[in-house]
Parts: structure tokens; C-alpha cells; sequence
């Protein structure tokens, strides 16, 4: 799969740097995926939630979250936020989802 863009994630982990490792793992994990549908998802992230429109990615053992629209025809992942789980829960991230 293709990110776009990844440069939301890599300013994630500068501000947090603690992230790094997990935001590493997860654009490599995304970059070797093949996905058609939402259940291959669930096989590479098994924690991996749909909300309307988004996928919504548990990230360093549930601490952190990306928010992001998937286009399996176009084999493609767009990043829409990247989150803390404090961020993830006030929800400013919803209304994205709903277009």
C-alpha cells in the first residue's frame, strides 16, 4: 500500500519522540500490506476500528491513533490526523470521517 502522506506521522514523532518506534513499524507494516477490503486490514492490525469513512489505527499499544481514509482500488492510505489517545478522545477528528 502507499501512504500519503506520511509527513503528519513523522511530525507526530518529533514532537513525541517516544512514538518513533511504533509509527516506524506501522508505515513498514503498511508499505508490505496488500489489502482488498477491511478484513485484511484486521489481519495485519487487529485492533483496527472503521468509523464511517476512516479507519481508525491503534498505534504503540493503544497510546497513540491514526485516523485514515483507504482506497483498496487504488491500493493507497491518507493519512487524516495522528493523535494522542487524550486528542483521539475529545473526537475533533469525526466530522473528516463523515464526508
Amino acid at each position: 500500500m502507499r501512504i500519503i502522506s506520511e509527513k503528519p506521522i513523522k511530525e507526530f514523532w518529533e514532537k513525541h519522540p517516544i512514538s518513533e518506534s511504533s509509527f516506524k513499524k506501522w508505515i513498514q507494516s503498511v508499505r508490505e500490506a496488500d489489502w482488498d477490503d477491511f478484513s485484511d486490514i484486521r489481519r495485519t492490525f487487529n485492533h483496527a476500528d472503521i468509523f464511517k469513512s476512516c479507519v481508525i489505527f491503534d498505534v504503540g499499544g493503544n497510546k497513540f491513533r491514526i485516523i485514515a481514509k483507504v482506497k483498496f482500488e487504488w491500493k493507497v492510505v491518507y493519512i487524516r490526523a495522528v493523535l494522542t489517545h487524550l486528542e483521539y478522545d475529545q473526537e475533533k477528528w469525526r466530522p473528516d470521517c463523515e464526508e
